[in-house]
């Protein structure tokens, strides 16, 4: 069996593992398949990979956030892409693996401060528009926003009190232009590595 077949059966089943490990999160969503055969066999295939990176510590986010299977995930992506590269061409450059890992970090960290701008918007909109901000939605909003909002305040007006609108404005400044910039960023490095 030539090495190219190989690359080929382990980017198939990277593939296969990729979409059971999706399935498996999007299954966490709703409570009543839990208890499932079905879902039991699949927690069974995946739950042990996703295992070791639930130990990692700093992946999981308050007692809110678990970005975990999205490391797991991207891990998994880089090994495909490299398997389906090798099955392709027989050969791959550092400059492409180093691309693959840049790529993979960046998305776990875009879709961090994507999350936190739409957690900051939720929490302007609630500020201006005089929502009930009592309810357990805003409690998470707001467990999750209060931390920024007090780094975003020490660091830019030294722990000053300022208007909150303010502050949330700031800060959703700041993340906004970490996300658009670090995204030009990385396509630009990306670029440049490929040709390593």
């Amino acid at each position: 069996m030539s090495m190219r077949v190989v690359f080929s059966i382990l980017a198939s089943a990277t593939s296969m593992y990729l979409l059971l490990i999706f399935v498996r999160i999007m299954l966490t969503w709703f409570s009543g398949v839990r208890h499932s055969t079905p879902v039991a066999v699949l927690n069974a295939m995946t739950d042990p990979y996703l295992d070791w990176f639930r130990q990692i510590p700093g992946l999981r986010l308050g007692g809110f956030l678990d970005i975990s299977p999205i490391v797991a995930m991207s891990v998994l992506s880089i090994a495909n892409s490299v398997f389906a590269t090798m099955a392709s061409y027989g050969y791959i450059t550092t400059g492409f693996v180093i691309v693959l890992i840049v790529k993979s970090l960046w998305s776990a960290v875009s879709f961090l401060l994507g999350f936190i701008v739409i957690v900051l918007g939720l929490r302007l909109f609630a500020y201006l528009t005089r929502q009930n901000t009592f309810s357990p939605f805003w409690s998470i909003v707001d467990a999750i926003s209060r931390p920024v909002l007090y780094r975003i305040n020490a660091l830019f007006y030294g722990g000053k009190s300022i208007q909150y609108s303010v502050i949330i404005i700031t800060a959703l400044a700041v993340f906004l232009a970490a996300w658009i910039g670090g995204g030009v960023a990385i396509n630009i490095a990306s670029s440049f590595l490929q040709r390593l």
